[in-house]
């Protein structure tokens, strides 16, 4: 049996041009490996999931064109960021007064991010896409995690528009308002960010893959049913590791309004490196040719700044070189993945 290759991508904004990049490498090499040209990384994984930045990111992936084929390349999703970050995360002096920098209100407003999602995604639903994928959210009013899931979609009760898909996973606190979106059915939702709980989402992938019937979903007898982690290949993507010190004596006396971005930083990272240490122990239970076939890929901030919002040309271009930096360093690693992509296609 052929393994279930599982692609999951971090929240983090405008960070997102690091796991961009890094799959963009991926399949241009896929390319050059079988000799097919436009060859699209979502032909090569059988699930995908993201949350926020890494929930946008997939969803383009995924997206399918009026052919019911892969409509964009991983260049055309990294365009996104480096071609519109600096519109999406724009901020005029009105909203800049009137949020005090996102302490009063949200610090942006959605209607630039809307517009992209809409270019890129158009009347396309959580149904049309072309692989099985997971999503999340956090549903505000009934405060429970909100997980956009494709093969649910099959019932308009679940299904969903792919640009309020985007924009629910991405409306993260502070930044972006919570939106509110309906099912095709009409069933209404107010979400925000799934970075609140699931910033990396690795691990709701497993869990969610552990019950799909691949076999007949993907139409291939030779994938595994209900897989366990012995029968999956797992690659997942951060936005960037710069871990700012916080100081005891800085925050021993700290009051809320000190403590907001902090928290975010702390939450986001804990989450992604714990979720990192609980794939890891998990696949070391494997047998020895099974238990490499995690990866964990965090590219380094070197250059950039490790802001979510910081959409300024010279931020866009140098997360640009980090990610190409990432590329390097993790080389080996990564065209090891390819071939393990190959030849379980």
């Amino acid at each position: 049996m052929k393994k279930i290759r599982i692609l999951s991508i971090d929240g983090g904004g405008i960070r997102g041009i690091l796991p961009g990049t890094i799959v963009t490498y991926l399949e241009e090499q896929i390319r050059h490996k079988t000799g097919n040209a436009t060859a699209h990384i979502g032909e090569y994984f059988d699930f995908l999931s993201g949350t926020s930045t890494g929930g946008i990111l997939s969803l383009i992936y995924l997206c399918p064109g009026e052919d019911k084929k892969y409509k964009f390349s991983a260049k055309d999703a990294l365009d996104l960021y480096l071609k519109l970050g600096g519109e999406i995360f724009d901020i005029d002096l009105r909203q800049k007064i009137e949020s005090m920098g996102g302490i009063c209100d949200e610090k942006y407003e959605a209607n630039n991010l809307e517009e992209a999602l809409e270019e890129y995604f158009g009347k396309k639903t959580l149904n049309d896409v072309l692989k099985p994928c997971l999503i999340s959210s956090y549903d505000i009013r009934n405060r429970k995690a909100h997980f956009f899931t494709s093969l649910d979609a099959e019932s308009d009760i679940y299904n969903y528009q792919l640009k309020d898909v985007a924009r629910a996973t991405s409306a993260a606190p502070t930044f972006f308002e919570p939106v509110r979106i309906k099912s095709l059915y009409g069933t209404p939702h107010a979400l925000v960010d799934g970075g609140v709980f699931a910033n990396n989402p690795t691990l709701c992938a497993y869990a969610e893959a552990r019950n799909i019937q691949f076999s007949k979903v993907l139409d291939n007898p030779e994938k595994p049913n209900k897989p366990s982690a012995k029968d999956m290949l797992i690659v997942s993507v951060g936005t960037g590791s710069v871990k700012q010190p916080y100081p005891y004596e800085d925050y021993k006396d700290a009051g809320v309004l000190k403590w907001i971005n902090p928290l975010i930083d702390i939450m986001m990272t804990g989450n992604s490196e714990t979720v990192d240490y609980q794939l890891k122990k998990i696949y070391d239970t494997l047998a020895v040719e099974d238990c490499e076939d995690y990866y964990r890929i965090q590219p380094q901030l070197i250059h950039a700044d490790s802001a979510m919002d910081n959409a300024k040309p010279g931020n866009l271009k140098v997360l640009h070189e980090d990610g190409l930096a990432a590329v390097e360093k993790h080389k080996e690693q990564l065209d090891e993945i390819v071939q393990k992509l190959i030849s379980n296609h």
